[in-house]
């Protein structure tokens, strides 16, 4: 076990080990304790059996059909799917138990981050524990018999509009694009207006069998590759196994400070170690943790990270807590397998 030194930095910012034994070997994680603006409650790990798939509830945003759903099922195919009308809403059954997963896109290859899903990990302080890559192919659909010069509107997610940008400016000259909160949604409410003769969805070709709309075309997006990154999440984290072969990604936010160079300080930590960086988002701090903060940190950004490695390994421990030391608040928000795609 890597022993944490005492210093002055780390009377602010303490990391402490947490061990226990998994499976019939110890296992190391480091913790890190909520700051003053209580931004996180710390890693902690705890004793929790990986349960069956059919035995485990799953949340996604949006209705049947969505790709969160397809998404859900790549990871548990065998478990009871629970569709929530917005992405607040998986996060909170997550919370309070009503289901045990929720599986929420973060960011796309063509549109980028989703940020409300960045804001809404820091206010249920769910675990990140696991990843899937999904590759979105948008069709155009339409109630049954409608031609697809009759489309002068079409509806969907603003991410999906967002992707098919192209496509759409060239369709019957150009038509008018109208945001709805989610792609498969988009699909059921033209189905259940059958004289929407004028009105079509971008949604899954899934979407268009499960509501009884007719496919006018297929891959809409602009690029080919429009892949699409959930991740899995979890009122607990789970264990890490030891398994040959297989790539682990971590998960961390923190906040750097606003003198010249903390920035880059607190990112230095990764490249001494040889840490491949993934991911790094900034976002601003949440607006309900603004209230209990000084006029002078209003201005501060919660930086969230993914690089390549395990909190199994010294490298990964070693740079978190250096990290602590030079950010006035970090939290782990999950070791996971990484996906493949």
């Amino acid at each position: 076990m890597v022993m944490v030194m005492g210093s002055a930095a780390q009377a602010r910012s303490p990391l402490r080990m947490v061990s226990s034994a998994a499976a019939g070997c110890s296992t190391s994680y480091l913790a890190v304790p909520t700051s003053r603006h209580h931004l996180g409650r710390g890693y902690r790990r705890v004793s929790n059996l990986a349960a069956r798939s059919s035995s485990i509830k799953v949340s996604f945003q949006g209705v049947h059909g969505a790709y969160s759903e397809q998404a859900a099922k790549k990871c548990y195919p065998d478990a009871t799917l629970v569709p929530c009308p917005d992405f607040e809403t998986t996060h909170q059954q997550v919370a309070d138990q009503s289901v045990d997963r929720a599986v929420i896109p973060v960011e796309n290859s063509l549109g980028g981050s989703i940020h409300v899903n960045y804001d809404l990990l820091m206010r249920y302080r769910l675990h990140v524990i696991g990843e899937v890559y999904h590759k979105v192919r948008h069709c155009l659909l339409a109630n049954p018999g409608v031609d697809k010069s009759a489309i002068r509107r079409v509806q969907s997610h603003p991410q999906a509009l967002a992707q098919c940008d192209g496509y759409l400016n060239d369709l019957n000259g150009g038509v008018v694009k109208e945001a709805v909160d989610d792609t498969a949604g988009a699909a059921q409410g033209i189905s259940l207006d059958p004289k929407c003769r004028d009105v079509a969805a971008l949604a899954s070709s899934l979407a268009g069998e499960l509501y009884g709309l007719d496919l006018l075309d297929r891959d809409c997006q602009d690029n080919d590759q429009n892949l699409t990154r959930f991740i899995v999440l979890s009122r607990d984290p789970q264990p890490i196994a030891e398994e040959a072969g297989v790539e682990y990604k971590t998960s961390i936010v923190f906040t750097a400070g606003d003198e010249p160079g903390d920035l880059f300080k607190a990112l230095s930590v990764f490249a001494l170690r040889d840490l491949d960086l993934t991911k790094i988002e900034n976002r601003p701090i949440p607006a309900f943790i603004v209230d209990s903060m000084d006029s002078s940190e209003l201005f501060q950004n919660l930086f969230y990270v993914d690089f390549k490695g395990s909190l199994r390994e010294e490298a990964c421990q070693n740079a978190l807590r250096h990290l602590s030391e030079v950010s006035a608040f970090m939290r782990i928000l999950g070791s996971y397998p990484a996906d493949v795609f």
